[in-house]
């Protein structure tokens, strides 16, 4: 029954692409307003999809997308990594005078509290001026752009230098092991000539007033590591509480972890950030931000700087305890308690370095530390064009705004090309505010159909610069 109803479903859906305006207009020119409420209509129906992670279930999404490819004659094929998990690599051909192009989104999603939102996060509502639901901004509609940008190319015939490659990934929400990770380990031969990804991770943000303000290029990322405490004691009843408890030893671990700061470090990408900005920011600041690792030694200066916890979570390692386990009843004392630690590393740091760092803050060897996620420390390879290509769009629709390179304090399926020196990029053309960057991973997220417009229309021109021109 349930295939049955999944065959249904894509024959429906195959009748409804059917019905669907084709995007472009009789003479040759596309019909934006066409193609953009296309693309409302499928980010509706992408988030419909649940494809939370754990447990994945991305092949159905793969499957959906892959359908629209089929149709439009584009190349496409879904690279399964386990039961029901899957990716999809879909391919248009260029003269192979230039380097290909990879648009790459994840295409699972976190968890989602159905109770707490407005509208059900799985149901792709159009409501108010906006699509709701769970992955509508990270990171199925930017999927969605970045499908629109092929099919544009592919019906209107741009005869293209370089080939431009729509990557869908599985399983990034828990580290990518099953997508990006996977298709770079197992099928190397898909990316051997691949120039530049660009992902997730940096954008368009505007002011309260529209304008936008700054272009934000995320050239590094910090590397994750997440490790599992377990402290082991003598098990009994809560009424007779002896001197060897587990959950005691593990609070004298966590109390001595949770009073820990790493020390500040400037890395190359940080500082140029600071000093990209400078020119933006009040008279009295430009000095320091050009030179942040000198201003820092200030101690008035580095206390006034890091009370905004974002700028320190850029120039230290970071340490969250985000999970705490003790006994399943009341009145038992357990014989094992638990903790989950997410740390961020700067670039550069050595995971393994650091567990040992922690093993002497720790100072207790009863206590056993095992690595639940560890990458290795990986840079990113530069993309000039890319870069200049981007900065020329900034130009033209946004005189002004400033264009910067940052490091990200998250993660994301870069990493692997990163490791695999590949240039990949954080940018994708979608214009934000600080207000809706908040619902990423939250409570009611959305995005706004104007938003979603525009970022067809500007990964389109970004996308034809980097490969046809």
């Amino acid at each position: 029954m349930h295939m049955k109803r999944w065959l249904n479903y894509v024959v429906v859906l195959l009748i409804y692409f059917a019905a669907v305006p084709c995007g472009y207009a009789a003479e040759g020119k596309i019909d934006w307003k066409a193609l953009e409420d296309q693309a409302v209509a499928l980010l509706s129906d992408y988030i419909k999809i649940d494809t939370t992670n754990p447990p994945g279930n991305e092949i159905r999404a793969a499957q959906f997308l892959k359908a629209i490819f089929d149709r439009e004659g584009i190349e496409a094929r879904i690279i399964e990594s386990a039961r029901d998990r899957a990716n999809i690599y879909a391919r248009l051909k260029g003269n192979g005078s230039k380097k290909a192009i990879i648009l790459m989104h994840h295409m699972d999603v976190v968890p989602a509290e159905a109770k707490l939102w407005k509208e059900p996060p799985f149901s792709g509502a159009i409501k108010d001026g906006a699509i709701w639901g769970r992955g509508s901004l990270d990171n199925k509609g930017p999927g969605i752009f970045q499908l629109m940008t092929l099919l544009a190319l592919k019906r209107q015939n741009v005869q293209l230098k370089g080939d431009v490659i729509f990557l869908g990934t599985a399983d990034e929400e828990a580290g990518g092991a099953l997508g990006a990770g996977f298709l770079l380990d197992k099928h190397p031969e898909l990316f051997k000539d691949v120039g530049v990804v660009l992902n997730e991770g940096g954008g368009i943000r505007v002011g309260e007033d529209g304008r936008a303000r700054l272009y934000s290029v995320r050239v590094a990322e910090k590397v994750p590591l997440w490790l599992k405490l377990t402290a082991t004691g003598s098990p009994g009843h809560g009424a007779s509480p002896g001197d060897n408890q587990a959950v005691v030893k593990l609070i004298g671990a966590l109390s001595r972890i949770s009073s820990y700061q790493s020390p500040i470090r400037v890395v190359p990408e940080v500082q140029k950030y600071y000093a990209d900005i400078a020119s933006s920011e009040p008279a009295e600041r430009r000095s320091h931000y050009l030179d942040l690792r000198k201003a820092l030694q200030d101690p008035a200066f580095a206390v006034e700087f890091l009370k905004d916890p974002r700028r320190g979570n850029v120039l230290r390692n970071t340490i969250a305890i985000t999970g705490i386990k003790g006994s399943d009843k009341v009145n038992v004392i357990p014989a094992f308690a638990t903790a989950e630690l997410d740390i961020r590393l700067l670039a550069g740091e050595e995971p393994k370095a650091f567990i040992e760092q922690l093993r002497k803050l720790i100072s207790d060897e009863s206590i056993k530390i095992e690595v639940m996620l560890s990458r290795a420390a990986a840079t990113a390879t530069p993309n000039p064009e890319a870069m200049k290509v981007i900065t020329e769009f900034a130009q033209a629709h946004d005189p002004g705004a400033t264009i910067i390179s940052q490091l990200g304090g998250g993660f994301t399926d870069c990493h692997f090309f990163h490791v695999k020196s590949i240039p990949c990029l954080g940018f994708l053309p979608q214009r934000s505010t600080a207000g809706s960057e908040s619902l990423v991973h939250g409570v009611d997220e959305r995005v706004t159909i104007e938003r979603l417009r525009s970022a067809v229309q500007a990964m389109y021109e970004i996308v034809s610069k980097l490969a046809a021109e």
